[in-house]
């Protein structure tokens, strides 16, 4: 039996900004929405209008939102970090949606293929055996944000026949689908970050000129269940200047 919840000991200004980080990075507050007046924040949370003001100047320092002089403070337009599967994963359990701040996708494609070989080693199959590859490419008003691929072990597309089908996916991500046809739920999974300058394939992906030289974050997730077996193997290739980032609280 679990234990009581733990308490927030974050100071006060900490935990405002917190809140909102939440909702701005989870898109429930879109650029251009207001928040709250430092007056009605400093009356909600029941803190002095120093400590609601000193939220406000911590989310403008991180470029999250802006002071409009008569208006308020808005909520910024920005380029989106870019995101890892396991965010991704995390913001679709909260959100029903994988996509960030002003995302969409679109060239969803999908199929069972030959497994290239480092695919393979992952998903602990031999190469060139079946696997479901699904695409996608993420976009925002700057343009990619990421090329998406998930590797899934050939044989779910018998419970979740849809995996296989060039459209996107319906009721959730591909594991939560898989959850519910087949009660295999990830339990654990293994976040790796690597850059490179981008290959002519990465460059064909990401929609850049072939000549063209930059470097690239790749973001790989393995997804496991409680066997330890690999669900989705997921690969994202960040288009170049995207910013990989997070955020913590430092406990004192």
């Amino acid at each position: 039996m679990s234990g009581p919840p733990r308490a927030d000991n974050r100071p006060p200004y900490a935990r405002i900004a917190g809140h909102y980080r939440d909702l701005i990075s989870s898109g429930e507050l879109s650029p251009g929405d207001l928040l709250p007046s430092i007056k009605t924040l400093a009356t909600q949370w029941e803190v002095s209008t120093a400590t609601a003001d000193r939220a406000m100047r911590l989310l403008r320092e991180e470029k999250l939102v802006q002071g409009i002089p008569g208006v308020g403070t808005e909520v910024m337009a920005r380029p989106i970090s870019l995101s890892s599967g396991t965010e991704r994963h995390d913001r679709s359990r909260k959100t029903q949606s994988s996509w960030g701040v002003g995302e969409r996708s679109s060239g969803h494609t999908a199929g069972i293929v030959e497994a290239p070989g480092d695919v393979a080693d992952v998903l602990g199959i031999s190469a060139g055996d079946n696997v479901i590859r699904r695409s996608r490419v993420y976009r925002d008003g700057h343009g990619i944000v990421s090329h998406s691929t998930s590797w899934i072990p050939a044989e779910l597309a018998q419970d979740v026949p849809e995996l296989a089908r060039s459209e996107r996916l319906k009721g959730g991500l591909s594991l939560d689908l898989i959850a519910r046809a087949t009660g295999r739920h990830v339990v654990k999974r293994v976040d790796e970050e690597t850059a490179r300058i981008a290959t002519a394939l990465d460059l064909e992906l990401l929609e850049l000129e072939a000549d063209t030289v930059a470097a690239i974050l790749v973001l790989t997730t393995r997804f496991l269940d409680a066997d330890g077996e690999v669900l989705e193997y997921g690969v994202d290739l960040g288009a170049p200047g995207r910013t990989r980032r997070t955020t913590s609280e430092v406990q004192q």
